[in-house]
């Protein structure tokens, strides 16, 4: 795959998956919350949504597509996650009451109060700045042969290079 097409395809993942991971861990978060506190049982949806939550965050760091994925990612969470900040610090009112309500408004509630959503992405943005991962995984190789194509003198006939000897061994 070339350079191109794996910034374009972590853009598009970049921009897809964060919003969709959100909602699965919010969904997910109100509603184990919310059975166990109603009920007094386990919510297996609940556990289910938070688990497919978690491999699509699997995925977004740890992928070979683009480090922009994760890098749009860590930005989305992050500035969900610093929503409370500016809550409490400057008294102003960022989401309004009853915006969102049930299960996904329960799940909203916890995972921005108890800093869950800037955990995520301060840990998005810490994979993004590895730089391996803005490399190609074309890499040239380190051995250069002063031989062209026909290969080496010291090589038997039909065989290009050798590259389990450094030097030709009667």
């Amino acid at each position: 795959m070339s350079n191109g097409a794996r910034h374009v395809l972590g853009v598009v993942a970049g921009l897809l998956l964060p919003p969709l991971i959100a909602g699965c861990l919010m969904y997910g978060i109100g509603e184990i919350g919310l059975t166990m506190a109603t009920r007094y049982t386990v919510s297996w949806p609940g556990l289910g949504v938070v688990a497919a939550a978690g491999a699509g965050l699997a995925f977004l760091a740890g992928s070979r597509l683009s480090p922009i994925a994760s890098l749009l990612g860590g930005l989305a969470f992050t500035a969900l996650g610093l929503v409370p900040a500016v809550e409490l610090g400057g008294g102003i009112r960022v989401i309004p009451d009853g915006l969102v309500t049930g299960s996904l408004g329960a799940g909203m509630q916890t995972a921005l109060y108890t800093g869950v959503m800037l955990f995520l992405g301060v840990a998005l943005l810490v994979v993004s700045l590895f730089p391996s991962r803005w490399r190609s995984l074309e890499r040239p190789s380190a051995y250069t042969s002063d031989y062209g194509a026909s290969g080496s003198p010291y090589l038997p006939p039909g065989m290009a290079h050798d590259v389990t000897r450094p030097m030709h061994r009667e």
